[in-house]
């Protein structure tokens, strides 16, 4: 299977997105991997598989490489002077673009327009789960518990009731401008911090040693397919520096066994959130145990190379679901309002 790799775009996590695709070489293990790379000004570069390494982004050497378009049904680079424009093979794509453009619904809604099949939510998932606020809502309207919090955006007046509290950016991931606030002096450089990367926050009580646990899956034919259930790397919170080195991670993860009452939940509560809105991907979910209560704590719609490190066999699995995506439904175009309108004036 000939799998096309897009990754990069315009995005605070860009770089991880970089060290996440180089890293799916080892997960996938397949020799026919093509990588797609979308750079700062949304420019797309086919970037030679054998050669690829992050140094070739950060020195800007990419340039050097075709220039590939998008068209109706795939990818095209441009020929030479006597010589058509050329077709990129490629059997799936599959969307590694972390953060903005590639979860946020951007490319989702570029690549469903030139009818390009790829493995990752569609739009409407990707604008849920890509908003902190609106995962929240989504969550509680499935039955799936959250943690309180409160919703402010720029200018509005924050108040806290009580200290700590955990203050994120709403569209941002990989612990970017997060921050654990825990007087009012810390409150403002906290803001500064959050508004540099986006004009609206949320505010959630931090809990001290709270246990959080990961679990990822997907849905093939019907049926949901789980990795197993981890318990992160203990610290007050999983920072930006240790989310990032998770982007290459291909080790495997150690299970957890929380019982059989607190590991059916935290899959339910899954099976709750991915629904029908995420088919077409792989996604994990993060929660937290709180007095032997499941809450999500967020949705990651791609994460680092695809979460592989919680699965016993990735590579079948990621054939799995590039082989049942799901299929949009044909809209016939016939006319007929406008041709009975044309019959009844007589023209």
């Amino acid at each position: 299977m000939k799998i096309a790799i897009v990754f990069g775009g315009i995005s605070f996590e860009h770089e991880i997105s970089i060290v996440s695709s180089i890293a799916m070489k080892d997960v996938l293990n397949n020799d026919e991997l093509i990588y797609l790379f979308l750079d700062a000004s949304r420019d797309l570069y086919l970037i030679p598989t054998n050669i690829i390494k992050s140094k070739l982004f950060s020195s800007g050497e990419y340039k050097k490489f075709d220039k590939i378009y998008f068209q109706k049904g795939g990818f095209y680079k441009k020929g030479g002077l006597f010589s058509k424009e050329q077709s990129i093979d490629y059997d799936v794509v599959l969307n590694l673009s972390h953060g903005g453009d590639g979860e946020d619904g951007i490319l989702s809604s570029v690549l469903d327009f030139y009818n390009i099949p790829f493995i990752a939510p569609r739009t409407e998932a990707c604008v849920v789960s890509s908003n902190k606020f609106l995962t929240k809502g989504y969550a509680s309207s499935v039955g799936v518990n959250t943690l309180d919090y409160k919703y402010f955006t720029k200018g509005q007046k924050v108040t806290v009731d009580s200290f700590p509290v955990i203050l994120k950016p709403v569209k941002l991931g990989s612990s970017i401008g997060v921050s654990i606030v825990k007087n009012q002096e810390e409150l403002e450089y906290a803001l500064d911090v959050a508004y540099e990367f986006d004009n609206a926050i949320i505010i959630e009580p931090f809990i001290s040693g709270v246990k959080e646990y990961n679990l990822a899956g997907t849905k093939v034919n019907g049926e949901f397919r789980f990795s197993i259930i981890e318990e992160p790397q203990k610290a007050e919170f999983l920072d930006f520096d240790k989310k990032y080195l998770d982007f290459s991670r291909t080790s495997k993860a150690l299970e957890v066994d929380l019982g059989e009452k607190l590991n059916e939940e935290i899959k339910e509560s899954f099976r709750r959130l991915y629904n029908t809105l995420f088919e077409g991907s792989i996604i994990r979910c993060d929660f937290f145990v709180v007095n032997d209560t499941v809450y999500l704590n967020e949705i990651n719609s791609i994460p680092g190379s695809m979460a592989n490190y919680l699965f016993q066999d990735f590579a079948t699995l990621f054939n799995d679901v590039a082989t049942t995506l799901p299929r949009k439904k044909h809209i016939p175009i016939t006319y007929e309002y406008v041709n009975k309108i044309q019959a009844t004036k007589g023209k």
